[in-house]
């Protein structure tokens, strides 16, 4: 395929990604918050994603148009956004970045506790927290889990 044909294809079938109910250009980057997913709406069917650095995001194909991003850790990554024929359709940047609303940290010598105060302070896991405090949260957190699933 010429080059002019190949940018002729490219042109047709160019991708906006579309987080649900707010849209946005496909040069500007597509932010996410860590820990929480989002829904990408795309205008024509992805065959394959691809995510740079998988740890920092994780995307996966709900449908052929509809993309669920997840941040896993704060930073930057590209997505790329492949047809059934390989060729790319679309290439934007994610961004994971921190919820700050509502979240309170507390930093105790070199030990750095996070807290979710809506509306009482309970802790959360975020990256760079106290490893023992971290532990404690997700072994409490697994406890509640597993009263719940009758465990």
């Amino acid at each position: 395929m010429s080059l002019r044909r190949y940018l002729a294809a490219l042109a047709g079938v160019a991708l906006v990604l579309q987080p649900v109910s707010v849209a946005f250009a496909q040069s500007a980057p597509v932010t996410v918050k860590v820990n929480m997913a989002r829904v990408l709406r795309i205008n024509a069917p992805a065959a394959t994603v691809i995510i740079g650095n998988p740890g920092i995001a994780d995307i996966t194909i709900q449908d052929p148009q509809t993309l669920v991003l997840t941040g896993k850790s704060f930073g930057q990554t590209n997505l790329i956004v492949l047809d059934t024929l390989g060729n790319p359709v679309a290439d934007t940047i994610v961004q994971v970045v921190q919820d700050q609303a509502d979240v309170v940290t507390v930093y105790m010598g070199d030990a750095r506790n996070s807290y979710a105060c809506t509306p009482v302070c309970q802790p959360m896991v975020m990256l760079g927290d106290d490893g023992a405090f971290s532990s404690e949260a997700v072994a409490s957190s697994k406890t509640l889990s597993n009263m719940a699933a009758g465990q």
